[in-house]
């Protein structure tokens, strides 16, 4: 159930930050909202799965999946660059979420 909530809280990690992109600054108050449900849920969320991961496999996994998750999403929503070495990079932290998974 750990790793259930780590990888939503991991899904969360992209909301808020998707929501931070498009709150222009904090001025836009829907996304600011947004931004601030998903950051407290996310944190809290990863603060239980804490109680039975470790604490360094727990954060990886947890920053992992927020930044492959907003990669995905910078490139898809925003136009950002999709370069090979931006995809290896990505390939190399989605390796590590795997082998500490499959080492934890």
């Amino acid at each position: 159930m750990a790793w259930v909530l780590l990888a939503v809280a991991g899904c969360l990690e992209i909301v808020w930050a998707l929501a931070m992109k498009t709150s222009e600054g904090f001025t836009r108050i829907w996304p600011t909202t947004i931004m601030v449900v998903a950051l407290v849920a996310s944190l809290g969320l990863l603060a239980v799965a804490m109680r039975s991961l470790p604490l360094g496999t727990s954060y990886m996994v947890w920053t992992g999946i927020g930044a492959i998750g907003t990669f995905i999403a910078g490139v898809l929503l925003f136009g950002e660059a999709m370069s090979l070495s931006r995809l290896v990079a990505a390939g190399f932290v989605l390796v590590g979420i795997v082998m500490f998974k499959a080492s934890a």
